[in-house]
């Protein structure tokens, strides 16, 4: 009897050892699924008044399921630098400057978008300036970004015009130094985008000569790393995500964002309105048309010398981020 007694002492005491472990290891798993949802961190490149301003005004950074490291740059070229060296998970930039990057090998893929109105970029010429139009840019001094955008608006420019590319001489310069040389006089023309084009034509008198409007497709990619999409897909997702919904957002809010991203960036608040009304940028699903549009606008890159090689598009992005944009 009492051996029998014992027994079950012994079973009860191990029963409630085994529930014990039992509820460690739970414990133990729990906080280990915790911590690892604590530790996504998604490494975003940004400019100011950019996405992360955007997500902010519109309420959609709240209740993230990860966490944001935001990265400032002064521009999209050393976002790209950034990505293709792996110190960055996502970023975005234009179309052109995207491939010029992909072209060289760079691990990255455009997984988003957003689309512009063509005719927000631009080519400006001083108020005093003799140029009339596109006719008059033979021989002159044209500066624009490598590249990117400027480059390819300057080379579209004067083909549609009847020219050579050569008939002009290009100028490698960033919106900052080809502002400042426009309205020295060292440079003729000035290609480039909003709100440049917007502070150019209010602030400065500028005049616009010629823009993007049947020449370019004016997309901006959202572009991620090879090792995010797989690594971070979870959190990739959501973050394209909530960008739409913030797009969309600003789309039917458009003084209160140009307000608010000109208190952020210091710009006046006249010259951020302009621009957004200007480029009503909205989400784009990265389907058939738009790696059609961008592979057409790719070749002719590769013709001016813009791109050093051939490009397949379709290999240069990822369609399912956007896939449920696509499907609606």
């Amino acid at each position: 009897m009492k051996r029998s007694n014992s027994h079950r002492h012994g079973q009860w005491h191990r029963r409630l050892l085994v529930a014990a472990l039992l509820g460690s290891a739970l414990l133990l798993s729990e906080t280990l699924i915790a911590k690892a949802a604590e530790q996504v961190v998604l490494r975003v490149g940004d400019q100011k008044g950019g996405n992360r301003s955007l997500l902010e005004i519109s309420g959609l950074a709240d209740n993230l399921p990860y966490r944001i490291e935001w990265s400032e740059f002064p521009a999209a070229a050393p976002i790209l630098e950034a990505l293709n060296a792996g110190a960055l998970d996502v970023g975005y930039t234009g179309d052109l400057s995207f491939l010029t990057v992909y072209a060289g090998g760079a691990p990255i893929k455009a997984i988003g978008g957003t689309r512009s109105d063509a005719k927000t970029q631009a080519i400006l010429v001083r108020q005093d300036s003799p140029i009339k139009s596109a006719g008059d840019l033979k021989g002159k001094r044209l500066a624009g970004t490598r590249g990117g955008w400027g480059q390819f608006l300057i080379d579209a420019t004067l083909e549609k015009a009847g020219y050579k590319l050569d008939d002009a001489t290009f100028a490698p310069l960033g919106p900052v130094d080809a502002k400042v040389a426009l309205l020295a006089g060292s440079v003729d023309a000035w290609a480039v985008w909003e709100p440049y084009v917007s502070y150019a034509v209010l602030k400065d008198k500028a005049r616009v000569i010629a823009d993007g409007d049947g020449l370019t497709p004016t997309i901006t990619f959202i572009v991620a790393s090879e090792a995010a999409i797989v690594a971070k897909r979870a959190a990739v997702q959501d973050f394209v995500n909530r960008l739409n919904k913030a797009r969309l957002w600003s789309l039917d809010r458009i003084a209160e964002y140009a307000r608010n991203t000109a208190e952020l960036t210091k710009l006046p608040e006249d010259v951020v309105q302009s621009a957004y009304q200007a480029q009503h940028t909205s989400p784009i699903a990265i389907d058939d048309g738009v790696v059609n549009e961008v592979q057409a606008a790719s070749d002719r890159a590769t013709r001016y010398g813009i791109l050093t090689k051939h490009l397949e598009v379709s290999k240069a992005v990822d369609r399912s981020f956007t896939a449920a944009i696509g499907s609606n």
